[in-house]
């Protein structure tokens, strides 16, 4: 690179973009925060961000944006301070649950961001600054109506329609109220220390509990610990993490189990009938989640999350998996990398 600073462009708008920022000030990886594009940065194949940019073989920067692969090749270039945990199987808990936060939990974020008028006022009033607070009101006015506008049309993208709304939104209470539980004994998910499952609810919940009116209200009335969490989490710098902070498989906590619980009540049913439709061609993704009927287009990446998870499940040995099958057991978490048939 042309200096120390690990260049990494994005927007506070964006949960991704604080994900990667909480984990680079954890990790003490020194960094530059780019909230513009720049003509002299190479442009990724998707136009999404947080992006980080690395050194290619040629010395050339080569443009990533895809944040869970970006920890891992993070943990490979800037050691210590890791947020994958030494187990391979708590590890393994910690690659799911991550997954659920960006995959999950953002259904939340944008539904509620979207779907209600006190929302979608703030979001459209205050995102499109975030690219250049200098120009005028009209034009903002302008900006913030093409904005919201196309955000809206685009909600079935994360499942948001009148049939899921209420399945969200009680998915959203019930997780708040297990990490509610699970903060009561521990400070971050996976124990005394963080994992990169920590960075990845605590970027959605940047939004939902500080950002958009109708999530952040529920959060401030009855969940203030959680508010509190995440901003401690915008910065864990100055924390010294002992090796043996993680949770582990002997002790593994009930409220973590709760949470897995959840994950399999939710996420899991929708991304496996996802798959299902992908695989089969259907046009549209049907289900039930908790007794509710789930509907949604088909999401391709997705599909491809579910196929990572269970590229996860396979690297483990044979003791590691089993150790897994006994953490995931009657969850429903258990279904993402069952056999064909068994379940």
């Amino acid at each position: 690179m042309t200096d120390d600073l690990l260049p990494l462009r994005g927007s506070p708008g964006s949960p991704y973009t604080r994900k990667m920022l909480g984990l680079v000030r954890y990790r003490r990886i020194p960094y530059r925060f780019i909230q513009v594009e720049s003509d002299d940065l190479p442009k990724p194949k998707v136009r999404l961000v947080p992006v980080v940019y690395f050194e290619g073989n040629d010395g050339q920067l080569v443009a990533e944006v895809d944040s869970t692969p970006i920890i891992r090749r993070l943990e490979d270039e800037y050691p210590g301070r890791s947020v994958i945990p030494a187990d391979p199987a708590i590890a393994f808990v910690n690659y799911l649950l991550e997954d659920y936060g960006d995959e999950w939990l953002t259904k939340a974020m944008f539904h509620y961001r979207w779907y209600y008028d006190a929302d979608i006022e703030m979001a459209g009033s205050v995102l499109p600054h975030y690219a250049d607070v200098t120009q005028s009101d009209e034009r903002m006015q302008a900006a913030k109506r093409a904005f919201s506008e196309r955000q809206i049309s685009r909600l079935y993208v994360v499942g948001s329609n009148d049939t899921t709304a209420s399945v969200i939104e009680a998915s959203y209470v019930r997780f708040m109220e297990t990490l509610n539980a699970h903060l009561k004994a521990f400070p971050f998910l996976m124990g005394a220390r963080p994992g990169s499952a920590d960075f990845a609810c605590f970027g959605q919940l940047t939004q939902l509990t500080q950002f958009d009116p109708t999530p952040a209200a529920i959060a401030v009335a009855r969940f203030p610990r959680i508010h509190a969490w995440v901003s401690k989490m915008e910065d864990h710098g100055g924390l010294e993490p002992s090796e043996e902070g993680w949770v582990t498989f002997e002790d593994f906590p009930a409220t973590l189990t709760a949470l897995l619980e959840e994950v399999g009540r939710t996420y899991v049913p929708v991304i496996l009938a996802n798959a299902r439709a992908i695989e089969e061609g259907l046009p549209e993704v049907e289900t039930e989640v908790d007794g509710r009927t789930w509907t949604q287009e088909p999401f391709p990446y997705q599909a491809k999350c579910l196929q990572w998870i269970r590229v996860e499940y396979v690297k483990l040995d044979e003791q590691d998996r089993e150790r897994v099958d006994a953490l995931l057991a009657g969850t429903g978490c258990e279904r993402l990398v069952a056999k064909p048939g068994a379940v």
